[in-house]
């Protein structure tokens, strides 16, 4: 018997059981449905979640000046521990694990004038390298600062996309000159607009920012504010974390497992924990609609049951003609599987419908920056298909097992 009797078989069993049937298969979509958004709102949540970790930037530490707290050598506790500007050239020379290091000034409160417009800005002095550490990407037709503007020290500001937008609004920021505390500085870049869940010292995109020696210069900040590192590898961040403590722990005379003296914070294994959490997330609410789904897999082999009980006759009067047993096992193992089948793609149908539409429905910015959109990806996809097909097998073959096991003179005597 080949696959078209088989199939119009079910057809005629379908109309036997019309209603039965068409309410496993609204089971069936309803389960689906549940899986396919759950696990969407919950991968859009996580990719979102990502993004925003990232604005930061990734696989890198921040290191901080503090007070010891513990004495040492003869020496008492409370010491400050100041950052300066050659402890970036120190830690990069002694410890070949760091791949990038770089120092960073801070200034809070500092006037800064386009035209008629004064605002009262944040400025930060940074290295080069802030561009691939910290993410500060510039737009097309701009750039960051480079290695010349700090050799000679230029008068050079990248600004961050809301700095940019509250000092020029809607016009070309590039090339236009705007005054510093009273010192004029050349716009030569302005950030990328970005998205960014962790900060030290406010957002990057409120920032100006401008040459690391440059800084100096102007304000002649004695201390750096803190310094931002980069590993090779991110399993040497604990190591190089070690090696910093006991660098400058022989540098200013305070104990290495002082963590009061220097303040070290790991974004990178922050944001791996945060993925471990959006990971156990997807995988709660992909246990709940799987649940759900499992739900209707019992009803679709409660049918096959009931289904096996009223054709017992049917199947003893095949068997006893020279029906094989395989032939049974396949016609009711078939049945599972297209109920399963229909009912499967009936609810991944309207949960991409609901998802796509959701993606076109205006929602406010700041939700979408947090929450994010919900996103069917191929790994979801995957995922259902391989329970629904679990469901279809398990769920027709002990139905069709029991079909196939009816001896013919039994069967025969079976009203």
């Amino acid at each position: 018997m080949n696959f078209t009797m088989l199939y119009n078989m079910f057809v005629r069993d379908f109309r036997k059981q019309q209603k039965r049937i068409t309410l496993t298969l609204i089971a069936l979509a309803w389960g689906t449905l549940s899986i396919m958004l759950l696990l969407a709102f919950g991968e859009g949540l996580r990719h979102q979640v990502t993004v925003n970790s990232r604005g930061l930037g990734q696989y890198i530490a921040v290191l901080w000046g503090g007070q010891s707290s513990i004495p040492f050598k003869g020496l008492g506790k409370g010491r400050r521990v100041r950052l300066i500007a050659d402890d970036v050239e120190y830690l990069r020379n002694r410890i070949p694990e760091i791949r990038n290091i770089a120092g960073e000034y801070s200034r809070w409160g500092v006037e800064t004038r386009f035209g008629e417009k004064v605002l009262t800005e944040h400025v930060t002095g940074v290295y080069p390298n802030f561009e691939e550490m910290r993410n500060h990407i510039p737009e097309s037709g701009g750039r960051m600062i480079n290695d010349l503007d700090m050799e000679q020290k230029r008068r050079v500001a990248f600004l961050g996309s809301a700095l940019k937008e509250r000092l020029f609004a809607d016009d070309d920021a590039i090339g236009k000159d705007i005054m510093v505390n009273g010192v004029p500085f050349t716009v030569v870049g302005v950030m990328i607009k970005k998205l960014q869940m962790n900060s030290y010292e406010g957002q990057d995109i409120d920032n100006l920012v401008i040459p690391f020696t440059t800084f100096q210069s102007v304000f002649g900040d004695p201390w750096i504010d803190n310094m931002i590192y980069q590993p090779h590898k991110l399993e040497d961040m604990k190591l190089v974390e070690q090696r910093i403590r006991e660098l400058m722990g022989a540098k200013y005379k305070f104990d290495p497992k002082d963590d009061r003296a220097v303040s070290i914070w790991d974004v990178a294994s922050g944001d791996k924990e945060m993925a471990n959490i959006m990971l156990g997330i997807k995988i709660f609410l992909g246990i709940i609609g799987g649940l759900t789904l499992i739900i209707a897999g019992v009803g679709v082999a409660n049918i096959m049951y009931v289904s096996v009980k009223e054709r017992t006759r049917e199947i003893g009067i095949k068997m006893a003609v020279g029906a094989k047993r395989s032939l049974i096992l396949s016609q009711f193992l078939l049945e599972a599987i297209i109920i399963t089948f229909l009912g499967g793609a009936g609810g991944m149908s309207v949960a991409y419908i609901l998802t796509e539409g959701f993606k076109r429905v205006p929602i406010q910015s700041d939700v979408l920056d947090l929450m994010g959109r919900p996103t069917v990806d191929l790994s979801i996809g995957l995922a259902v298909v391989t329970i629904l097909g679990v469901m279809g097998l398990l769920s027709g073959f002990f139905p069709a097992l029991r079909a196939s096991s009816v001896r013919p003179v039994e069967a025969l005597r079976y009203e």
